[in-house]
């Protein structure tokens, strides 16, 4: 039997391996995620319902066939729909919600092998970079308890990232992977839209702004979930391209010569943190020297025609989402009983028309277009994942008197990803780079739309060109 700190230090690939070659066992996996989060959580944060003794359970029968089988997993507390354990979406309104079934993504993962043993931390409905829900309090980034994990995937990231799991759950409405990613200093992926079926439960969710996957320290193990999820269920609205061939046989690949374009301001032409710059600029010389061509530009979009479209969508749904919630626990919206920024969302979003809305989207549509024919002349996209280090933990507080004060900070921090949630394209935060206090800053690579492949295969490359796997933030296991 290995020790459970070594076992910790495996990625999910290398777990279910030596489950499979009967070296370790199913319960010894989870036995040490059960013990890293405990040892943990008290500080970081991340985990706010645990499900041990089911994952217990699991543990004690067979194994599915699947790649990943045996090995601790963990779901994001939004979306992530598992059956007879609740899902309260970061907000006191769903505490006593309990689905009575499981969301597709879910049964996927449980067929792929994985042991789910608990669900993570998130803002209330998702809402914000940063996860710092009033429901379960601030998760903190193991790199720096002072500091925020991102969000909304924000204690899945901090989770992995400090070794509880190998692997765990997000989704990515405007960043949420990917902003946590950089962060915490791990791979981020956002597939292309659809690529995942949201199934049984939506068709798509925020007209297709939201997509779900995982946060993981291997690029492999990105690639191979993702393998293990995608496909589309009949009733799906539509469906995403037909990979050629499985994304984990990309990574085994030579990228050749990609171009790519670079921007190290934001869309509009503001200036970021020098820290993202610097990340940038090594970034730049690690991808010249690996063969690539790198070009100083960007496509040409209106960014406040983008923030405005956002805003309704955003504002629109948390109103559905509210009213939703409202219809489930028969009680009628109250504002005392939500966030003030969540408050000042639903408001905004009861007032919007209909003619609003469908002109958002008639927006991002267009914008969508233009990205697409900037992909003509280049193969990859690339930016700082962020536009500033982790920022402090209560940074984007709301009051009473100014709720959308955070969802103002929110916009100097997140300049960059809200773009391919929009055009639907896939992209990936890196962690490539840590400034000088120790903070990771990730970098953000966004590929053709359906274009994963191109993505893992430029991943890999740079994942061996500069590994990241043995930097180890100083809150861990």
């Amino acid at each position: 039997m290995r020790g459970f700190e070594a076992l910790s230090f495996l990625d999910a690939t290398a777990a279910a391996q030596l489950v499979k070659k009967k070296e370790v066992q199913a319960g010894e996996l989870v036995e040490a995620a059960i013990e890293n989060i405990e040892k943990l959580n008290p500080q970081l944060n991340a985990v706010v319902t645990a499900m041990y003794e089911e994952a217990r359970r699991m543990a004690q029968e067979k194994q599915p066939a699947g790649p990943f089988a045996g090995v601790p997993f963990l779901l994001k507390d939004l979306l992530a729909l598992y059956k007879g354990v609740r899902m309260t979406s970061g907000t006191k309104n769903m505490q006593n919600y309990v689905p009575d079934h499981d969301s597709e993504l879910v049964a996927r993962y449980k067929k792929a092998g994985f042991i789910i043993v608990g669900k993570t931390n998130t803002p209330e409905l998702g809402l914000l970079p940063t996860t710092e829900p009033r429901l379960f309090g601030p998760c903190r980034n193991p790199w720096n308890l002072q500091r925020t994990a991102g969000g909304s995937s924000g204690g899945s990231a901090v989770a992995v990232a400090s070794r509880m799991v190998p692997a765990a759950h997000g989704n990515d409405g405007g960043g949420s992977i990917r902003i946590p990613a950089s962060c915490c200093g791990l791979f981020g992926l956002k597939p292309t839209r659809a690529r995942n079926s949201l199934a049984p439960d939506a068709g798509d969710a925020m007209s297709g702004l939201v997509n779900e996957h995982v946060l993981t320290r291997s690029v492999r193990d990105s690639a191979a979930i993702l393998d293990a999820t995608r496909g589309c269920v009949p009733g799906d609205p539509y469906v995403a391209p037909e990979p050629v061939r499985p994304y984990v046989e990309e990574i085994k690949k030579k990228p050749g010569c990609l171009r790519i374009a670079y921007l190290d301001t934001t869309l509009d032409g503001k200036e970021i943190h020098t820290d993202c710059v610097k990340a940038l600029q090594s970034a730049v010389r690690l991808c010249r020297k690996l063969g690539h061509k790198l070009t100083q530009k960007s496509p040409v979009i209106d960014r406040k025609v983008l923030g405005r479209s956002f805003n309704v969508i955003w504002a629109a749904n948390c109103a559905a989402t509210i009213d939703w919630i409202a219809d489930v626990s028969g009680w009628k919206p109250k504002q005392d009983d939500y966030e003030p920024l969540t408050w000042a969302l639903y408001e905004q979003g009861k007032n919007f028309t209909s003619g609003d809305y469908l002109t958002a989207v008639e927006k991002i549509q267009t914008i969508s277009r233009d990205v697409a024919r900037f992909f003509l002349d280049y193969d990859i996209f690339m930016t700082p994942t962020l536009g500033e280090p982790p920022v402090l933990i209560g940074e984007m507080d709301a009051t009473s008197d100014d709720p959308l004060k955070g969802w103002r900070r929110a916009v100097s921090f997140v300049p960059f990803t809200p773009l391919c949630n929009a055009t639907g394209q896939p992209a990936m935060s890196v962690p490539l780079y840590w400034n000088e206090r120790n903070l990771p800053i990730g970098i953000q690579f966004v590929g053709r739309y359906g274009d994963e492949a191109t993505l893992f295969c430029l991943a890999a490359q740079l994942e061996k060109a500069q590994p990241w796997a043995k930097r180890i933030p100083p809150v861990t296991v």
